[in-house]
């Protein structure tokens, strides 16, 4: 079960900052395995692990467009109403990021700009194992399909019997993928990185998974593909007063604990009441989850902190870092301020988790392990390039010119000099 602590010493907060992790060396031989398999044998390669990983041996790896079309008979109107409206609000936040171009004139006739364009093929991997997460898919497939991405490539894990989950490809209609593949974890990753005979190699790599897909993910960077960020198993830090609702926190700490194993939830409070009492909220509800021995395991890597100050709750957070951080305080704006790393913030007790998660607008393809110190969620941003534009007229070179000249100079690149130097030469 979940461990207490109290006032820790800070010299010792490094130590429940420590995520859930395999051993690295066994885990980067195997990924490379996959990988130098996957460049020598293509499509052989990806029947190969898919039947050794995940023990299916499929047909074809390609989704048809039959499958796709049968889904929306599969899944529940309510499911499907949900999903549609989900997209809408995913949509409308999103949209919001485009970002305008403008024009300034820096120096007198030196006018200067940037412009977005699309990143051309991106790959989505949306994890299947122990649960589909379908809301994946509308979270990247939307803000790709808004860029104006012209490939967008969905990998998601079959089940036993060689299907995908059909609100994974109700999903998908809504949002404009392309083409989608029967094909997970590492074996995902790369075909999206390398190319086969059936699937197209992409310039990005976007989607959450374990660790095997993170570690999957990152040799792919060392490859040249560009990666969204290292998004490995889910976790949450929730801050709480004596004003908040411990059955609330149990719940939102146990939506998280039921992800994996390996995922991490950390609860930090002022008041070491609300910490019992939510302790107990947890035994009670761990009875009520279908996926109770997977959150078991995972509270056992979680911790709950009681600190004399709030003040010290927020300074740990920032240290941790944190995927989902929520404030389940009174005054919850009030201390926006204290927060300076997290992934994604929700400011109250009605504010759970879930919401983000599914269907508030916001992205919850987010870093995790600490990367939310130097990592940004998935945005609009993500699925786009900035190019710079400059446009210098005649009186522009003049004015600027003789600065290039005496820095070139200085800098003793003498043919930056005269790159300038005959264009003045010209203009007397």
């Amino acid at each position: 079960m979940i461990k207490i602590h109290q006032n820790p010493e800070k010299n010792t907060w490094y130590q429940f900052s420590q995520r859930p992790h395999l051993e690295t060396f066994t885990l980067n031989e195997l990924v490379k395995e996959v990988f130098e398999k996957v460049k020598l044998e293509k499509d052989a390669a990806l029947y190969h692990f898919t039947e050794k990983f995940d023990g299916v041996k499929l047909e074809s790896l390609e989704v048809s467009h039959e499958e796709v079309l049968e889904a929306s008979k599969k899944i529940s109107n309510e499911l499907s109403k949900a999903l549609v409206q989900a997209a809408s609000n995913i949509k409308l936040f999103h949209s919001l990021q485009t970002e305008k171009k403008q024009i300034i004139e820096t120096e007198k006739g030196v006018f200067c700009w940037r412009e977005t364009r699309p990143i051309e093929k991106v790959g989505i991997y949306v994890p299947g194992g122990t649960a589909p997460l379908f809301s994946t898919v509308l979270m990247l497939a939307i803000p790709a399909q808004i860029a104006g991405c012209k490939e967008i490539v969905l990998c998601t894990p079959p089940n036993k019997d060689g299907k995908i989950h059909p609100a994974i490809l109700f999903a998908a209609s809504l949002t404009g993928v392309t083409k989608i593949f029967k094909l997970g974890g590492i074996q995902a990753i790369a075909a999206m990185a390398l190319g086969t005979e059936t699937i197209s190699k992409v310039f990005k790599i976007f989607g959450p998974g374990n660790q095997f897909v993170t570690a999957a993910k990152e040799f792919a960077q060392n490859l040249g593909i560009a990666i969204d960020m290292p998004a490995g198993p889910s976790e949450v830090l929730i801050i709480a007063d004596k004003y908040s609702d411990p059955d609330f926190i149990a719940a939102d700490l146990l939506s998280q604990a039921e992800h994996g194993t390996d995922s991490q939830v950390i609860l930090l409070s002022n008041d070491y009441t609300i910490i019992e009492k939510t302790i107990h909220s947890i035994q009670v509800q761990l009875e009520q989850l279908p996926r109770k021995e997977i959150a078991i395991k995972a509270l056992e890597n979680s911790h709950c902190i009681y600190f004399s100050e709030l003040e010290t709750c927020f300074e740990f957070s920032n240290e941790y870092a944190p995927e989902h951080l929520i404030l389940s305080l009174k005054k919850p704006k009030k201390y926006i301020k204290f927060i300076q790393n997290a992934g994604s913030v929700f400011l109250g007790k009605y504010a759970c988790e879930s919401a983000g998660d599914y269907a508030s607008g916001t992205n919850h393809t987010l870093p995790t392990a600490g990367f939310a110190k130097s990592f940004s969620g998935v945005s609009l941003d993500s699925f786009v390039k900035k190019i710079t534009f400059q446009k210098i007229n005649k009186s522009g070179i003049k004015k600027l010119g003789p600065i290039i000249e005496i820095m070139a100079e200085n800098e003793e690149l003498i043919g930056h000099k005269n790159a300038v130097s005959i264009r003045l030469n010209k203009l007397q």
